[in-house]
């Protein structure tokens, strides 16, 4: 903390680098604190992180969410087997791997549909869906609200700027 405070104070040449991957260390220690005293029965996504399988399948769908993941993949690649990876991922992140992802992947494309004026068929596609009508159900039943609706009457939309 003492060096951000003397890096931001001097005007020196490339402090502005110097001081986002400060920032960029500190916010990854301060997780990396957090989760290690996380209580052993704490469930959701950092609570996943700390175990090495679940971890790892957690790295592999926010590495590639638009890959055709199924459990028996997420399993090979991080050395378990179907089950095994299925049920200790539910146990610890507190839903199952594939609703894991469906739910990653809404999220992505609403940050999609807020900040580009993509169609929902591309933000679909670009996400991982197959077909807008897949995304358009997945996003309604996690948002409440189909996609269009959903841009149209968020706050923060593509071009509802100051």
């Amino acid at each position: 903390m003492r060096h951000v405070v003397t890096e931001s104070r001097n005007k020196r040449m490339g402090v502005e680098a110097m001081l986002e991957r400060m920032s960029e260390m500190m916010f990854i220690d301060a997780i990396r604190r957090y989760i290690e005293t996380m209580p052993e029965d704490s469930r959701g996504w950092l609570a996943g992180l700390r175990d090495r399988f679940v971890g790892r399948a957690l790295s592999l769908m926010h590495e590639a969410p638009t890959a055709p993941w199924t459990v028996e993949e997420l399993g090979r690649r991080v050395g378990l087997s179907r089950s095994a990876l299925h049920e200790r991922f539910a146990d610890l992140v507190g839903q199952p791997p594939m609703q894991y992802l469906a739910n990653w992947r809404v999220q992505l494309g609403a940050a999609r549909l807020r900040t580009t004026t993509d169609t929902v068929a591309s933000v679909a596609q670009q996400v991982g869906y197959e077909s807008e009508a897949t995304f358009a159900r997945a996003f309604k039943r996690l948002v409440g609200k189909p996609p269009a609706l959903w841009r149209r009457e968020s706050s923060d939309g593509p071009g509802s700027g100051p």
